[in-house]
């Protein structure tokens, strides 16, 4: 376990599960405002509307009505991007966070740990093995409490990964981020991790609000 400020890194306990799941949904709740942000910037979203307000424009001859009709456009379109990201997030929670123990403590080469402070956790991060390359390490579900951050929590979670990785034989440690995720990209690539490719998430919904994964990598160093 690892000691930093008045927090301690520690291996997850039974006893965190509802803690664990009720943090990670509410970081994943704060990224709502940014995907907002980014879907009205696609040109589809901005056609749309720039279309509906010319067209009620010109039909009604009044300011009021296509202002207003714009506004129910971004309100319903904010509910149901609320919605749509909800959904991930129960997604999530009935994947391998239904079955934190099962999943990453009673796995070959997985873990999870927390970070604990004032008898609370506010810090998580996992590993298991990758689902693509052999010898390679996955980490997931990185998540610091938002009055907890800022205090290099997530690096030493980053660096504990590194550490079992390390101790796995594992030749790399691979991640994967949200393009609304802009300040645990800066984090990670601080760490020592490298950007090595970019996708558009290939469904209906990804491909529309121009959903983009980028997947970094941290090359263990060969032991001498």
């Amino acid at each position: 376990m690892s000691a930093m400020v008045d927090c301690r890194i520690r291996e997850y306990r039974d006893e965190d599960y509802e803690a664990v799941r009720e943090m990670f949904a509410t970081g994943m709740n704060e990224y709502v405002p940014a995907l907002c942000v980014h879907v009205l910037k696609q040109p589809w979203v901005i056609l749309v509307l720039a279309c509906t307000f010319c067209l009620l424009l010109t039909s009604s001859k009044s300011l009021l009505l296509p202002i207003l009709a714009v506004t129910l456009l971004l309100a319903m379109g904010r509910q149901l991007l609320g919605y749509v990201w909800s959904m991930y997030i129960d997604h999530c929670l009935k994947e391998d966070l239904l079955d934190i123990r099962t999943t990453y403590m009673d796995s070959k080469g997985a873990c999870f740990w927390v970070v604990e402070a004032d008898e609370c956790v506010v810090g998580t991060v996992a590993a298991r093995p990758s689902d693509e390359q052999e010898e390679e390490l996955m980490l997931k579900r990185m998540s610091v409490r938002k009055d907890y951050r800022g205090q290099g929590l997530a690096k030493a979670l980053c660096q504990t990964v590194i550490c079992f990785a390390q101790q796995q034989g594992c030749s790399a440690v691979v991640l994967n981020t949200l393009m609304v995720q802009d300040e645990a990209r800066m984090m990670y690539e601080s760490v020592g991790f490298q950007k090595y490719r970019d996708y558009v998430l290939p469904t209906v919904s990804g491909r529309l609000a121009s959903v983009t994964i980028s997947k970094y990598r941290y090359d263990i160093p060969c032991s001498s």
